[in-house]
């Protein structure tokens, strides 16, 4: 049977001869180790505890988000929800299409705003409507007989114009596109949000050119038409393309015009009204006052009655 200075610990050789060589050298017990793992095995439960407690959150707030509904607040902020730096990228990408680079997929990138297509159409209103009294003042300039009359209606015009443009094209667009694609194929085609959205960045290439058509000339008005149409149609072009040529040859070009004839329809449409030069009236007398003054003669004794 074994005594009891058999049970007890006991120092081995290689452990003395280590710390007579380093006798500052630190050791660790059994219970230390035992102790140690023991918090750990408390801190993993702690942080396990809190982990599960934050997807509980946001399993609530992700509900939240999904049971509101048109009537609140929080619908509508997801549609403006973007940055300063995301706005001017895409502003960027609208007026330097590159050949190849869908600016849906590029720029938008599943996050399609309102913000930047409601102040790009609120600003071209203002600058097509200013821009165009100010033209017709410049070219009757050092015309006596003009008298320059601001035309405020021009703003509700123009404001129907672009806004009606802005929904109703898209709105025809995204239709027709769902409708070619079929329900088997209806994920690949865009959103009603993402067609609107790549048609307000468009319309911003027309915000300096509507502010140079105030320069009476012309052919540098024309010229500017033309540039702005070649890029605004381009990033339409490049964006719809990849979706239509999977369709017949007849109905994908088909498509394709009719976006570049709209958008070309509206840059003409907005030059010729809001830019023309006005016709100068003179008034011409009527022929009883023709009559009046030509039977009239000068007067002489023989004329006035005794």
């Amino acid at each position: 049977m074994a005594s009891p200075d058999d049970l007890k610990f006991q120092e081995f050789d290689e452990a003395a001869d280590l710390l007579s060589a380093d006798p500052g050298a630190s050791t660790l017990s059994v219970s230390a180790l035992s102790s140690t793992a023991a918090g750990t095995q408390d801190t993993k439960v702690d942080l396990s505890e809190d982990e599960e407690n934050q997807q509980e959150n946001s399993g609530l707030l992700g509900g939240e988000n999904k049971t509101s509904g048109f009537w609140t607040f929080e619908y509508y902020q997801s549609f403006f929800n973007v940055d300063t730096m995301q706005v001017l990228d895409r502003i960027k990408g609208s007026v330097m299409p590159v050949p190849g680079r869908n600016f849906i997929k590029h720029h938008i990138r599943n996050n399609p705003d309102l913000y930047g297509p409601f102040w790009i159409c609120a600003t071209l209103v203002f600058s097509v409507a200013i821009s165009g009294n100010l033209s017709n003042f410049l070219s009757h300039q050092g015309d006596v007989k003009y008298h320059y009359r601001p035309q405020f209606h021009r703003v509700t015009i123009a404001a129907l114009v672009v806004f009606l443009y802005a929904w109703l094209v898209p709105l025809g667009v995204w239709g027709f596109l769902t409708w070619r694609q079929g329900t088997e194929r209806q994920t690949s085609a865009y959103s009603f949000l993402e067609t609107v959205c790549v048609y307000g960045y468009s319309l911003f290439i027309f915000i300096p050119t509507s502010v140079l058509w105030s320069i009476p000339f012309q052919w540098v008005q024309w010229t500017l038409i033309v540039i702005a149409m070649v890029i605004s149609g381009s990033v339409l072009v490049l964006t719809f393309w990849p979706v239509v040529r999977d369709d017949t040859k007849v109905a994908a070009f088909a498509t394709v015009a009719s976006i570049v004839v709209l958008h070309a329809l509206l840059a003409i449409g907005c030059k010729l009204y809001f830019f023309e030069t006005a016709l100068e009236i003179t008034p011409t007398p009527t022929p009883g006052h023709l009559t009046m003054n030509t039977s009239m003669g000068p007067m002489t004794n023989d004329n006035v009655p005794g």
